[in-house]
């Protein structure tokens, strides 16, 4: 493996366990700040959020090269964490997860065209879906050591650990990353040409709402697990790595399937499971042992979708890759912001409900996925 690819993979590890420690230790900031756990959901919401608002350094950054445009997002992003490790309260985490979802998009919409670029004939899938397994490795080890962490120490040394691992990031994309030219400046207007096109809607639509679907579950996913399920407090580490393990195992199986059989066929298969999953996670959650095969399935299915969005969307936005490449992202976040909230509300019902209210979005993007194969795939 390509020591350029691990270095973009660890970018996305330290993004990962910034942006998903946060559901296993939501339990442990809100009894720290006197807050509710509905309330402490706003600190998912505000990362996703931050990566909306993010995608405009792009269109000011675009002419210099992508090496130097990845140094810079790191380095917001270490300063972010660290931030929010020594945060004082609700409003200074508030802002502290919010400017570090700010370079989130930014950086796989780089790191995707920085993959491509350096991924051997035919593998252009499967080197994306290396860089996004650092993601899929922060679910599998470093949440759950962050869940442990809060648990034995603090929450707040979750996210010192990654500010400090954006340092070592840092120095690994300076020196395995080689020096890739800036794109051609197609100008500010020419980065949006692609969006008058539907392709590009159709993958950013399947994307917010199957993620947001997703997440209104999993965004309350450690309450299930101990309230429905019947899982003990202690169990929630190891349950922890077994959804990483469903991610590492989805995103990887994924980007092999797509480069064989199109990323449109691949995306729209998993999007149609997951729409069976979480009606299933609702009916069946109250057995502990359906209650984690089924978040196995379904943390798989969310990874396992994530490829084949990255890897069309800059395919279908040529003059505009890197936008369209934090595009995604942007949609996969707004749709878990929607999805944390709108998780928040159903919860009130009981922590079985989310699944039920994420069930209908699940199923809209499918359909959206579905009209892009059919309609547009060969094109791409």
């Amino acid at each position: 493996m390509k020591k350029s690819l691990i270095a973009l993979a660890f970018g996305t590890l330290a993004l990962g366990i910034a942006e998903f420690a946060m559901m296993g230790i939501l339990p442990s900031v809100a009894s720290d700040l006197g807050i509710s756990i509905s309330t402490a959901g706003h600190f998912i919401s505000a990362y996703a959020l931050g990566v909306c608002g993010g995608a405009p350094i792009l269109l000011w950054a675009r002419k210099y090269s992508l090496k130097h445009i990845l140094i810079g997002l790191v380095v917001l992003m270490a300063a972010g964490n660290l931030c929010a490790a020594f945060s004082s309260g609700y409003w200074m985490l508030l802002l502290s997860r919010f400017v570090s979802g700010l370079p989130h998009g930014a950086y796989f919409g780089v790191a995707s065209i920085v993959a491509g670029k350096l991924a051997d004939e035919g593998r252009g899938s499967e080197a994306v879906s290396i860089m996004i397994a650092g993601m899929t490795v922060a679910n599998l080890f470093g949440v759950p050591l962050g869940t442990s962490f809060s648990h034995l120490i603090s929450w707040r040394v979750t996210f010192l650990l990654v500010g400090c691992w954006g340092i070592i990031v840092l120095y690994y994309i300076w020196r395995w990353i080689p020096h890739v030219e800036a794109l051609q400046d197609t100008g500010f207007k020419g980065q949006f040409r692609f969006l008058k096109k539907p392709a590009p809607w159709l993958i950013l639509g399947a994307t917010a709402l199957g993620n947001g679907g997703v997440f209104c579950w999993y965004s309350y996913i450690t309450p299930l697990l101990t309230q429905v399920s019947g899982f003990s407090a202690e169990s929630v580490t190891p349950l922890m790595v077994l959804a990483g393990f469903g991610m590492v195992v989805g995103n990887l199986v994924s980007g092999r399937l797509s480069d064989r059989y199109t990323p449109g066929r691949v995306g729209t298969v998993v999007l149609g499971i997951l729409s069976i999953s979480l009606v299933l996670v609702f009916f069946f959650s109250s057995n502990p042992w359906c209650s984690a095969l089924l978040m196995a399935l379904c943390t798989a299915g969310l990874f396992a979708v994530s490829g084949p969005e990255q890897v069309l969307i800059i395919r279908v936005a040529p003059g505009g890759e890197m936008l369209g490449g934090a595009a995604v992202q942007i949609a996969f976040n707004l749709g878990n912001a929607v999805g944390a909230y709108v998780g928040g509300l159903a919860v009130t019902g009981g922590y079985r409900y989310p699944a039920l209210a994420g069930v209908p979005f699940v199923c809209v993007g499918f359909l959206l996925f579905l009209v892009f194969y059919k309609k547009y795939q060969k094109n791409y």
